[in-house]
């Protein structure tokens, strides 16, 4: 699958800590914050980038080559105008094709999402990634009915014009059809522009919620916040050096193992010691927690995070 990075912020209320970096390049916990996103779509199976460059592009480029070192293809969109949020994605049509779906993130943010599962929920249109936030005036909102259909946006509002606790992470899955809206080479910008167009216009749009960690580190707060939060195990860094354990909790731990066992009985699973998973980006291991109704699941990667899908879909499936 394709993914789209927004890399070209200069991180202007960051620049007393930067030091010149651009903002993706801010280090968390020893490595770039670019490099921990490309870990994570890595892991969701997402292994052809296409990163949006504008503020020292070379510093990015020259770190990430052509992706080899860090199991990707990467290719590169630079700006000499800043083009918007859609209009750098737009300027990336090249690599994406015409008629295929792509993932759009920004550099900017540090996140553990399931963005394997966000693909799979699309159904055309716009699907947005939402976080929910106790405080979250400085974003933008998002309204949604019931059914996840979004029904408006409300933009870094006021307390009383806050109508809701859930703001878009600026993670988008798009159809073509919504790219080609988007006019070529002026700034344009998905919350700004964009989007109010395809609600007027009645195209889909979709708000799914997601589990995980979610931080912008725009301010020097929140990017010291951020990297205590991987300290701690809030945010769960990708690759080797990341905390890949999360509990499912359930009502029966002995039946939702024989259910998962049987899934993936054919997928080659170790039963030697709790349920075993391996696939070219980890290893999985599914076990009953000892001190309380949940099983527990170790590792990463595109099969193991299916894996982690189907235990939970299971549970949710259970009769009372």
């Amino acid at each position: 699958m394709k993914a789209v990075i927004l890399s070209g912020g200069e991180g202007t209320r960051l620049r007393t800590i930067s030091m010149g970096l651009p903002k993706p390049m801010m280090p968390i916990v020893g490595k770039p914050l670019l490099e921990r996103t490309v870990a994570l779509l890595r892991q969701n199976g997402f292994d052809e980038l296409c990163l949006t460059l504008h503020y020292e592009p070379e510093a990015i480029r020259s770190h990430f080559g052509g992706g080899e070192r860090f199991g990707v293809r990467i290719e590169y969109r630079e700006e000499t105008e800043p083009l918007g949020t859609a209009g750098a994605v737009r300027n990336c049509l090249d690599f994406i094709g015409g008629d295929r779906r792509v993932l759009v993130m920004s550099g900017d943010s540090a996140c553990d999402f399931d963005l394997a599962a966000l693909a799979e929920e699309h159904r055309g249109g716009v699907t947005i990634a939402l976080a929910t936030h106790a405080e979250p005036l400085p974003y933008g909102l998002v309204v949604t009915d019931r059914s996840g259909a979004v029904t408006g946006f409300v933009e870094k509002p006021a307390w009383e014009r806050v109508v809701t606790d859930r703001v878009s992470t600026g993670i988008y899955v798009l159809s073509p059809d919504v790219l080609s809206r988007v006019p070529d080479g002026v700034k344009y910008d998905f919350a700004k522009d964009l989007f109010p167009a395809l609600l007027r216009d009645g195209v889909t749009m979709t708000g799914v919620v997601m589990d995980g960690y979610w931080c912008d580190i725009g301010t020097p707060e929140a990017y010291y916040r951020c990297n205590l939060d991987a300290l701690e195990g809030k945010y769960r860094l990708p690759g080797p050096d990341g905390g890949q354990r999360r509990v499912i909790p359930c009502r029966d731990r002995a039946r939702l193992m024989r259910a998962v066992s049987e899934h993936v009985l054919e997928l080659g699973a170790d039963f030697t010691d709790g349920l075993t998973l391996t696939d070219g980006h980890g290893r999985a291991h599914l076990a009953p927690v000892a001190d309380r109704c949940a099983v527990s699941i170790d590792g990463d990667g595109p099969a193991i995070r299916a894996m982690e899908r189907l235990a939970r879909r299971l549970e949710a499936e259970r009769p009372e």
